[in-house]
């Protein structure tokens, strides 16, 4: 699979921590705001279920990114 060009730029600027540096700071909480949970909080999983099938496509996107890189960091 070949990656595009921005996101190779992230990922060699970044390093290790390439993540970071494609999720945009402005958004940072967006996900908890959508779902009502104060920032802070955990999301409960049955939450975060449910807006994954959720009508509006960009709630549906946060919340399969945040699935995804809820096993990130564990070694």
């Amino acid at each position: 699979m070949a990656h595009s060009r921005a996101k190779r730029e992230i990922m060699a600027k970044s390093g290790k921590n390439w993540i970071q540096g494609a999720i945009n700071p402005e958004h940072k909480g967006a996900l908890h705001k959508d779902l009502g949970v104060p920032e802070g909080k955990k999301i409960p999983e049955k939450k975060l279920e449910k807006a994954e099938h959720s009508r509006d496509p960009l709630t549906r996107k946060r919340a399969n990114l945040a699935e995804t890189l809820k096993g990130f960091g564990r070694k």
